[in-house]
């Protein structure tokens, strides 16, 4: 009797500690699978990217930001590098400035020259350098760093920048790596994706139209308005002129008027005269 006793009553304190275990076991798993979420989150977004302002057209131009991250708790960002593609040489290119950055454009030959609206470009911007100058991109903090950029390429869907992202430590991230279908990158290189041509438009040309269209309105309106003006000048001058036809009339009457008056009273004096005698 005493032993089955002893036996049943150990048996459930070594339930309760199997499933102490296993609750410890899925407890451990469980936070290795967010950890792991975080890391690849922290991998798959906490890059280097480009973004436009809008759209960027195939063919067009278009202004785009370099979005930079710092990912260092103990480093600041302090120096971006973007290498344009030779594949597709841009030949406008317009950074525009940042507070607290210098910037540098790098220019390289062509091994084939490009034409752009009939001018014949031999060189085109390569690199473009932005280096901390009293300013930098701290811990948890990020920064943009807005490019105009054209002609867009018309026959292709993206335009890749590979990119260097340089800490205060020293410490260089080479985002340089090609996204492939399929395929995540660890350290992917900014990719701009570029949208289908407008119709009407051609490498910007359909703005330029635009632009001279209403360049023309606005030339026509100004010729109207000036033609208004003429006739309503020529118009108040026939009347002023009017009037002072107007006005030589009533006083050459009123002259004679007074001549004539000035007769009859003196040939009523005469008369009288006459009369006396």
């Amino acid at each position: 009797m005493s032993l089955s006793r002893r036996t049943s009553s150990s048996a459930p304190a070594s339930r309760r500690t199997s499933s102490v275990g296993v609750s410890r076991a899925v407890t451990v798993l469980a936070g290795a699978g967010a950890l792991s979420v975080l890391l690849l989150s922290g991998t798959a977004f906490a890059h280097v990217s480009v973004q436009p302002q809008g759209e960027a057209a195939k063919g067009g131009y278009a202004t785009v930001n370099f979005k930079v991250p710092n990912e260092r708790d103990t480093a600041s960002t302090v120096k971006l590098e973007v290498n344009l593609p030779t594949e597709h040489p841009l030949a406008s290119v317009l950074p525009q400035p940042v507070p607290g950055w210098t910037v540098q454009v790098t220019k390289s030959k062509l091994a084939k020259p490009l034409e752009v609206h009939g001018n014949k470009i031999t060189e085109a911007v390569s690199k473009i350098t932005w280096t901390a100058a009293g300013g930098k991109i701290g811990p948890g903090q990020f920064q943009q760093f807005p490019v105009s950029l054209g002609q867009l390429p018309e026959n292709a869907d993206q335009v890749v920048f590979k990119a260097l992202q340089t800490y205060d430590n020293k410490e260089v991230v080479r985002w340089i790596e090609v996204p492939q279908e399929g395929k995540e990158a660890a350290l992917p290189a900014p990719v701009l994706e570029l949208t289908a041509a407008a119709e009407g438009h051609h490498g910007g040309t359909g703005d330029a139209k635009n632009e001279k269209a209403e360049q023309t309105e606005q030339t026509d309106k100004t010729a109207k308005d000036a033609h208004h003006d003429k006739g309503s000048t020529a118009g108040s001058e026939s009347k002023a002129a009017s009037g002072d036809d107007s006005d030589g009339t009533a006083r050459v009457l009123a002259v004679v008027g007074i001549v004539v008056g000035a007769a009859g009273v003196a040939f009523g004096v005469l008369a009288g005269r006459r009369r006396v005698a």
